[in-house]
């Protein structure tokens, strides 16, 4: 049981330094015991070179046959906390910074404080990861960008993009008045790793929907970045409405195309639908869930 963990682990992590630190022993420990996984099982399991680790056709098999066993195993042994004074258990989750921030952290502050012994492993990337293959209990995301095979329970409120720049920007350019006008600016743009191409600003009037791919000198996958480069104007950023708020409201940037960016569905928790709920996670769902004011 303890080696097809690691074995999973390795596959998954792809790096047996990685995976050790995440398990908690030596890496050449965890080797030693991948290569006496495959001399008891006679086959070979992972490719190894000097840089990497990945896992053979056999590997690949041997992960898609156990992994639903040990997260099988897992949900089992949270699900033994309901016999416990108080709930109990590890959730791991990844999000995007913008939802950790505004949605998330808020939340957790206070569940973390309610339930002492529930321990939470949080990732904050802006790639869509695969929640299965990487063993994350649920992910949040936008809810458009949720694969329809999942659960997807909505935790915050609808959001609206901003596109913004500073007075000294606007001084130097005029103000966009449809989204096409973005062709003759400077745009900062946002990347998304795992779409492996920069977003496409999208904009919407009377029916209307226009996708604008805007040029700029940078390019970068965090917003809060976005937002700090807009202030020293870089140029114009498409920000979430929440982030600039106040930015707008000093006057330290200038709102445009304000009647193109009406509200759209925000951000949704979503998971498996075979996963098996343990009292934890039931209880974090719980907390998150949107309800409106």
């Amino acid at each position: 049981m303890a080696e097809l963990s690691a074995f999973v682990a390795v596959a998954r992590e792809r790096s047996f330094t990685r995976a050790a630190a995440q398990l908690g022993v030596s890496a050449s420990a965890l080797s030693q015991a991948m290569r006496s996984l495959e001399e008891r099982l006679g086959v070979r399991l992972l490719t190894r070179t000097t840089r990497s680790v990945a896992p053979t056709e056999a590997g690949e098999r041997l992960v898609a046959t156990i992994l639903p066993h040990l997260e099988g195993i897992e949900t089992g042994l949270a699900a033994l906390s309901e016999l416990r004074d108080k709930p109990a258990g590890k959730i791991r989750l990844t999000t995007v910074d913008h939802a950790a921030e505004t949605i998330l952290w808020p939340a957790l502050a206070k569940f973390l404080a309610e339930y002492p012994d529930i321990q939470i492993d949080l990732v904050v990337d802006n790639t869509l990861q695969d929640i299965v293959s990487q063993r994350f209990d649920a992910g949040i995301r936008m809810g458009e960008r949720v694969a329809r095979d999942m659960i997807a329970i909505r935790i915050g409120p609808e959001i609206r993009m901003a596109a913004v720049a500073t007075p000294a920007y606007f001084k130097q350019h005029p103000k966009p008045r449809r989204p096409e006008d973005l062709a003759a600016h400077r745009c900062i743009n946002m990347r998304f790793a795992t779409l492996g191409n920069v977003y496409t600003w999208e904009f919407e009037k009377g029916g209307r929907e226009v996708n604008v791919k805007v040029e700029g000198q940078l390019t970068v996958n965090d917003i809060a970045v976005i937002r700090q480069a807009t202030l020293r104007d870089v140029g114009l950023g498409f920000i979430p409405e929440d982030m600039v708020a106040g930015d707008i409201e000093r006057g330290e940037l200038i709102r445009v195309l304000d009647d193109w960016t009406p509200p759209f569905p925000g951000y949704y928790l979503y998971y498996p639908s075979r996963r098996q709920q343990s009292p934890a996670f039931t209880l974090l769902v719980d907390a998150l869930r949107h309800r409106a004011d």
